[in-house]
This record gives C-alpha cells, sequence and structure tokens, in this order.
C-alpha cells in the first residue's frame, strides 16, 4: 500500500482548515455515535478530505480477561472512524449504513499499550457505495490491526 505517511501527517501543525475538520469530526462523533461507541473515548487527531487519523485510550473496561484489548472494541472503533473519515469526505454527517467490515487481528494489544492510533483512508465513493480501508497501530507505529470497509450511503446526497 502507498500511502502517505500517517506519523509524518500527526507530527504536521494542523492549518485552519484541518484544525476546523478536527472540530466538526468531533462535532459529529458527539452527535451522532450510539452512547456505547462514545465510551470508547475516541478523539480526531487529523482530518483531511481523504485521510483521518483517530486515538483510542486502552483502558481497563476495553480489555478482557486475557489482558489484552478486545476485539469488539478495535471493531467499533475502526467503524466509528471510518464513518467519521468519510464524513470527512463528504464536508459533513450523511447516513450510512456497514454493508462490510473485514478486519485481520495482526498481535494483541497489551493493557499497558496506552492507546491506539486508527487511520482511515477512503478509497472509493461512488453514489450508493463507499470503500475505505482502516490501519489499527500502536504510537509507535507498530500495525495490530487491518480492516477493509463498505458502506451503503443512505438517501440522495452524492458521493464525490
Amino acid at each position: 500500500m502507498s500511502s502517505p505517511d500517517p506519523a509524518a501527517d500527526r507530527a504536521a501543525s494542523p492549518t485552519p482548515d484541518t484544525a476546523q475538520m478536527v472540530r466538526q469530526l468531533e462535532a459529529t462523533y458527539a452527535a451522532v455515535a450510539a452512547p456505547f461507541v462514545r465510551s470508547l473515548g475516541l478523539r480526531v487527531v487529523a482530518a483531511g478530505r481523504t485521510q483521518s487519523v483517530l486515538a483510542m485510550p486502552i483502558t481497563p473496561h476495553l480489555v478482557h480477561g486475557g489482558g489484552v484489548l478486545c476485539g469488539q472494541a478495535m471493531l467499533a472503533a475502526a467503524d466509528t472512524a471510518m464513518v467519521l473519515a468519510l464524513s470527512a469526505w463528504f464536508g459533513g454527517f450523511r447516513p450510512m449504513t456497514t454493508v462490510q467490515l473485514q478486519t485481520s487481528f495482526l498481535r494483541p494489544v497489551p493493557a499497558d499499550a496506552g492507546e491506539a492510533l486508527i487511520t482511515c483512508r477512503v478509497l472509493r465513493c461512488g453514489k450508493t457505495l463507499a470503500y475505505g480501508e482502516v490501519e489499527l497501530a500502536l504510537p509507535d507505529g507498530t500495525l495490530f490491526a487491518h480492516a477493509t470497509t463498505t458502506y451503503a450511503l443512505i438517501g440522495d446526497g452524492r458521493a464525490g
């Protein structure tokens, strides 16, 4: 996959437009996410039209009995982050529903890992479907999960 370096994107100072998009996506998250999803504590780190980065703190309520981050939290974070990335693509939230979320779990994430970074890329948007890719990594860049996504776009809005 040949994509921009997410670490470089996170290190750059946000431009006023980027800062505004981050605020817009934070507001969208607060307004449309289910209470369970809001309990993940996701925060938008960077946002652009084709790529967004979110962070999720790894807290005790997300760790299962084996002492690692549970897969359900990873899936919910990936799905939610992609909805926010698509909201950036469209310039605002538009109703959609997940059609497919194919996830590969590459390694366990220990309870003391601190936080997870979720990088989402919009791959393609059509009139009725949108496609994306999600990478979940530790702050040092170690990839622990990868997902591809498909969303059905609801309503009469048009994709880019």
